[in-house]
């Protein structure tokens, strides 16, 4: 297989590439083919370029990604790489847990929307990443795989090639990206457990998720790892990524995240409380969770790698409180 690149005026980048289709593709449909030849770009990718009419077969083009293949033939793919972002670099100060040539480890802060959308057009972290690497321009959301809300602090991943990206996203749809949290809960549980739900659109509250019977499946597994008078600190792992999934599921089962605007409720207080901690509680505007750990195979090499964050110190203070309380009490 080899490329050549062509610059457009429309700041698009389009690159060739050919390669000759063997014997062991012989009945197999095209999209199926060109995601062996071209790994680099997934498959809904290829099947769109398909369409489009950007690969042709021994010279003629094809617009059909079940067209069969015989083996023998030559295929020639336009790779079309549209600029994805429609926001401009901004220097923001990041926290990078780990980088190199193909992924970026980013800690974020509570507070920094991952995303431009209509009410934060700029001041994201999809704008710092396009500072910190401009070329992330090429990749879909500037190489962001996956998202945190604005206000959980933790680890997310980022891609820097499409070979890489194309790998994260099937690490992530097949479940195997290890995003553990900790996450401060209202309540004391008595023991770990599963919340299996599906996980759609509020039917009355459109900015905001619920469990529905017709949403997408969703499964998140916790264990207690302390236990407080009226608060529980939880160790959380994720199986699938909807949505304010975590925030949702302990709402579900009446175990609501603490500082949670849109689904904890009304705050509870316990008689007996310090002043401090009523004051912490009263003063925690954003929901108590933390990205913690993050483990994936890295998209060159294979290896399964992991990282950690430390609990940031609106958190930390938190937990000393609800400590203290326990002590008192």
């Amino acid at each position: 297989m080899n490329a050549k690149e062509q610059s457009l005026d429309r700041g698009e980048q389009t690159k060739f590439y050919t390669a000759r289709v063997g014997t062991e593709h012989s009945g197999s449909r095209l999209d199926q083919a060109l995601s062996v030849l071209f790994p680099e770009f997934s498959r809904a990718r290829l099947q769109r370029w398909i369409r489009d009419g950007r690969v042709s077969r021994d010279g003629r083009e094809v617009n059909r990604p079940r067209e069969k293949l015989f083996g023998g033939e030559e295929i020639v793919l336009e790779a079309r790489l549209e600029e994805q972002v429609e926001s401009r670099p901004q220097a923001i100060p990041l926290q990078v847990s780990y980088q190199d040539d193909e992924i970026l480890v980013i800690d974020k802060p509570a507070g920094l929307v991952v995303h431009p959308a209509a009410g934060n057009p700029d001041g994201t972290l999809q704008n710092a990443l396009l500072h910190r690497d401009p070329g992330l321009i090429q990749l879909p959301r500037a190489g962001i795989v996956h998202r945190l809300d604005k206000d959980t602090s933790g680890l997310l991943v980022v891609a820097r090639t499409l070979a890489a990206h194309k790998s994260l996203v099937e690490q992530l749809q097949c479940r195997t990206v290890k995003r553990e949290y900790l996450a401060v809960a209202t309540g004391v549980l008595t023991a770990g457990g599963c919340v299996d739900e599906p996980i759609g659109r509020h039917p009355m509250h459109r900015t905001r998720m619920a469990v529905v019977a017709d949403g997408k499946p969703a499964v998140t597994h916790y264990r207690v790892l302390e236990r407080f008078r009226a608060h529980s600190l939880l160790r959380v792992n994720l199986e699938t990524g909807r949505t304010h999934q975590i925030r949702v599921h302990m709402a579900h089962i009446r175990h609501p995240l603490v500082g949670d605007q849109s689904y904890a409720g009304r705050l509870r207080l316990v008689a007996g409380m310090s002043p401090e901690l009523q004051g912490c509680l009263y003063g925690f505007n954003r929901q108590a969770l933390h990205a913690h750990r993050l483990g994936l195979k890295h998209p060159r090499h294979g290896e399964w790698m992991e990282w950690e964050s430390a609990a940031p110190a609106d958190l930390l203070r938190l937990l000393q409180l609800l400590r203290a309380d326990q002590h008192d009490g």
